[in-house]
């Protein structure tokens, strides 16, 4: 399983395939586990985690110490009205974890539209210009966000004013 990460906040953002999806679920668990993301947040549906043997994903991520969110969008869809309800609190959880530099991973069934769009609505959240933060995104992951209508839920997040950090020489 690969883990195509970006810088994010004072964290990284990555997105991913689900895991068990390539068929190897234990492996890719522990790969997630070494990771050690503070957060995992699954877009996938209850039937695409079974159908990949994923079921137990959440409880073996939690028991390692992570964060676990299940916000199911349809394959190739955008968040529907449960998503949207539960979205600013696991938003704030995530932009919280980045700024203290920690590791956020966003997965859904193959690493793409549905994960590249929930990614680029953090970085842009955090207050990234969102051609930047697409183009950083899409040098990782070329097919993050895939359809229109995901580009655009993305590109409607509040921006959060841009925090510069000075570094001393």
């Amino acid at each position: 399983m690969i883990v195509y990460a970006v810088s994010a906040g004072q964290g990284i953002l990555a997105i991913s395939p689900m895991p068990g999806v390539g068929g190897d679920f234990a492996g890719d668990v522990q790969h997630l586990i070494e990771w050690k993301p503070a957060l995992v947040v699954s877009l996938v549906s209850e039937a695409e985690l079974a159908t990949a043997g994923a079921t137990g994903l959440g409880p073996r991520l939690v028991d390692a110490g992570a964060r676990w969110e299940h916000l199911p969008i349809h394959d190739f869809g955008v968040p529907d009205d449960a998503f949207d309800a539960a979205w600013p609190v696991v938003s704030a959880n995530a932009r919280r974890a980045l700024t203290g530099g920690g590791r956020i991973l966003v997965h859904c069934r193959g690493g793409c539209g549905r994960s590249g769009m929930v990614a680029l609505r953090l970085m842009i959240e955090l207050g990234e210009a969102p051609d930047d933060a697409l183009a950083r995104l899409r040098a990782v992951r070329p097919c993050a966000v895939e359809t229109p209508q995901q580009m655009a839920w993305a590109m409607a997040a509040k921006r959060a004013p841009a925090v510069f950090v000075r570094h001393e020489d």
